[in-house]
């Protein structure tokens, strides 16, 4: 290459180097610009550790389910089966996600991240955080489908003082399978379920969380709505516990039947006269 060649190769190559500068600095600018005007004061206070209030079951005391005849005949099904010692269709058993609505009964202390982005709740019980955009995104064609959902949310001050008060957020796209609690509860099976929620602090009692949770299903004859309350724990430094379901867990699911592991390793019955697996795969023992 000749004298003016290279110095023409340089030139090219300073202004790559200049323009990737600029680039990078922009996009730190925009980051930076960005995240200061992420004004907190405009949000509700939802730090620290979340306690579920109460057993985790999804029926109020003294409701009963709103299930179409056809979802109220599996529900009894899976009673009776957990009463004959089973666990009916009831999925988490087996270590699968509880997935929403279920999620949202807490059944480990839940911690809530607030950005102006995506509010994020964390609970360490198989799978169950969450991820709630709030940037004003619409629902992504196709949703992929998985046990948690999508959650779109949106920030609403109902007061008119300038803070936000109430977090509205509706999930779909979820998959199964998923009951409500372990009492085997049932979702449909086509898993068009829509979950729509309004979380906000007690307006009295600020260490009061409620979500008002409105499930809508085909296996349901309407839209049903429960409450859920979360105790706001006083220790600045609060304990997070690490939740492994594989790490004890004795059910073993085979086919359709749910066995139980012994303390010695052998597999065992869980419910009275209880056939064993088909061995077929197996040489017979002596």
């Amino acid at each position: 290459m000749n004298v003016a060649g290279h110095k023409h190769g340089e030139r090219v190559m300073f202004h790559r180097r200049t323009t990737g500068i600029i680039a990078l600095v922009a996009a730190l600018l925009t980051t930076t610009l960005a995240a200061r005007a992420f004004d907190e004061s405009k949000y509700p206070d939802w730090s620290g550790r979340w306690d579920r209030e109460v057993v985790p079951r999804w029926i109020p005391p003294g409701e009963k389910a709103p299930l179409t005849p056809e979802y109220q005949a599996i529900f009894d099904a899976n009673t009776a089966d957990q009463a004959a010692g089973g666990q009916g269709d009831e999925p988490s058993y087996a270590c699968l996600p509880g997935g929403m609505p279920r999620i949202m009964l807490a059944y480990e202390p839940m911690e809530i991240v607030v950005t102006p982005w995506t509010t994020y709740m964390l609970m360490s019980h198989i799978h169950d955080n969450r991820r709630i955009f709030t940037d004003g995104r619409d629902w992504p064609v196709p949703i992929e489908p998985t046990f948690h959902g999508y959650s779109i949310g949106k920030w609403i001050d109902e007061d008119g003082d300038g803070r936000y008060d109430v977090l509205e957020v509706e999930t779909r796209g979820l998959k199964g399978p998923r009951a409500y609690d372990t009492t085997g509860l049932p979702l449909h099976s086509d898993n068009q379920t829509i979950v729509k929620e309004r979380i906000y602090l007690d307006k009295t009692e600020p260490k009061i969380l409620n979500d008002e949770i409105a499930t809508i299903d085909h296996a349901l004859t309407r839209p049903w709505t429960v409450k859920k309350r979360y105790l706001r724990s006083p220790d600045p430094r609060p304990a997070w516990i690490e939740e492994t379901c594989a790490d004890s867990n004795a059910h073993v699911l085979i086919g359709k039947e749910a066995y139980f592991l012994s303390a010695d390793g052998l597999l065992m019955p869980a419910k009275k006269d209880q056939p064993p697996p088909d061995l077929k795969y197996f040489k017979p023992t002596q």
